[in-house]
Order: C-alpha cells, then sequence, then structure tokens
C-alpha cells in the first residue's frame, strides 16, 4: 500500500476485521455517503463456505461477522481505479472492484450488499 499511495491518491482505507464489511466500512464513509458492495465481484474462500454450510449462518450475517476473503478496502476516484488495480497487481497481490461509494439518504445504512447467496 505504500508503494500505492506515491502514484494513486487513496481517499480511504478500510481494514476489514471483526465485524466485516458492515462495521469497518462506515468508518470512513461521510455520513451522506454509503458503499455498495457486489458481494459475487470476489470469490469467497473455501474455509468461509465451509463455515457459512456447517454453522447454518446466512450470507448477511457471514459478511457481517468475517471479512469473506476482503482484508482491505481501498476507496480511489474511478479515474484511478485501473492505475491502482494495475499497480497493486504489480505488487503480487489480487485486487478487485468490490463496488463504489453513492449518495446515502439517512434511512438508510452504510454498506448495501448485492447479490447475497
Amino acid at each position: 500500500l505504500l508503494e500505492l499511495f506515491k502514484s494513486v491518491n487513496v481517499h480511504a482505507l478500510s481494514h476489514i476485521t471483526g465485524g466485516g464489511l458492515q462495521e469497518n466500512i462506515p468508518r470512513v464513509l461521510p455520513d451522506d455517503c454509503k458503499a455498495v458492495i457486489d458481494t459475487s465481484s470476489w470469490t469467497i474462500p473455501p474455509v468461509f463456505q465451509w463455515l457459512k454450510t456447517q454453522g447454518g449462518v446466512a450470507a448477511d450475517e457471514m459478511h457481517r461477522t468475517f471479512n469473506c476473503g476482503i482484508g482491505m478496502i481501498l476507496a480511489v476516484a474511478e479515474g484511478d481505479a485501473t492505475t491502482a488495480l494495475d499497480q497493486l497487481s504489480s505488487l503480487g497481490e489480487t485486487p478487485v472492484v468490490v463496488g463504489h461509494v453513492a449518495s446515502r439518504n439517512k434511512d438508510e445504512e452504510a454498506v448495501e450488499l448485492l447479490h447475497l447467496d
């Protein structure tokens, strides 16, 4: 990430730890914004599939509790996304665009998860 900061303006970082996507991402968003995350944009590691199946855990709860394979979320301008993806790939990472930031009404959640199954 330190190398990426030299060439791309990263607006926010969110380390996805306990609390999953729904609890960690809102910490870096303004109150009038939400993250719209497409959960089908990455492959969930087998251990999380096993936990979901063996524990009978609902998909939304899996993403609320675990990172499901996403350890870090970076917010960059849309125009910087390709540069960020290319640079992270060249550094040995496996980046993927998981969503976008949108405006949010006060009655909406700060993270909207799409394609939960």
